[in-house]
């Protein structure tokens, strides 16, 4: 109820659309992790409100969707679409954290792993599979992340989570490497396929690189190289943002 002399306070007038509201589409390095290329896009241009779409672990490669201001809402679509990633598996040697980047744990002979074995045990991670999420992963427990309980040398009880996996083909192989296409819903850790191939195949395995080629409707073809977008001024930028607008209109799933 307004009282004498109060006044009905003045709506605050729609904040006109920045022409850098949207998605920037990067192709990222190895080495930097996804929050790292956020900030220095953040840095070089003064943007206020920089995220992503999905994360790459640090040595994986590819298709990193970056949202600049408005189109920071859109971090849900990106984050529930399909990805698709083209990776090489190393036979023969189980790290910790499941990639080139662990301590080994483990190193076996994998010589006896013919071609027919390794897509036998590929076969089992098709279609609707639950997984157990890695110790080294940013899931959290209790509001704290699992690789700061896993760099304390704990291991606690991860709830598995039910994933699809609408492809996972056997594009070369050359003992002890196997390079494979693996299309998938979100939340998929590519590395705990390969470390679980390795269990089946009793040698076990590590994932040695990444790379994400789509993610939804957007291919690895549309990205520029951070590299390339930390070089330009913010003319040349605003050619590469996409509106947020596109997205909204026919989604982000294929």
């Amino acid at each position: 109820m307004i009282g004498k002399g109060q006044k009905f306070a003045s709506p605050q007038p729609p904040r006109e659309m920045d022409p850098f509201d949207g998605v920037l589409i990067v192709d990222k390095p190895a080495g930097p992790t996804s929050h790292d290329v956020v900030d220095r896009i953040r840095r070089k241009f003064g943007f206020k409100k920089v995220g992503h779409g999905g994360t790459l672990d640090p040595q994986a490669t590819g298709l990193l969707v970056i949202l600049l201001g408005r189109g920071t809402k859109l971090s849900s679509v990106f984050m529930g679409s399909d990805k698709t990633y083209q990776g090489t598996m190393r036979l023969g040697i189980a790290t910790d954290s499941q990639d080139a980047q662990g301590t080994v744990v483990k190193e076996a002979d994998c010589s006896s792993v013919t071609r027919e074995k390794l897509e036998s045990a590929m076969a089992k991670f098709s279609g609707d599979i639950f997984q157990t999420p890695p110790m080294v992963s940013a899931v959290k427990v209790d509001g704290v992340p699992l690789y700061k309980l896993a760099r304390k040398g704990e291991t606690i009880e991860r709830e598995a989570r039910l994933i699809h996996v609408y492809e996972f083909s056997l594009l070369k192989f050359e003992p002890p490497r196997a390079e494979f296409i693996l299309k998938c819903t979100k939340g998929v850790y590519v590395r705990t396929i390969c470390a679980d191939i390795g269990e089946i195949l009793g040698c076990g395995a590590h994932l040695e690189q990444l790379r994400r080629l789509q993610s939804g409707k957007i291919k690895i073809e549309d990205a520029t190289p951070v590299g390339d977008i930390l070089r330009m001024s913010r003319d040349e930028l605003l050619k590469k943002v996409v509106p947020g607008s596109r997205f909204l209109t026919y989604g982000a799933k294929e």
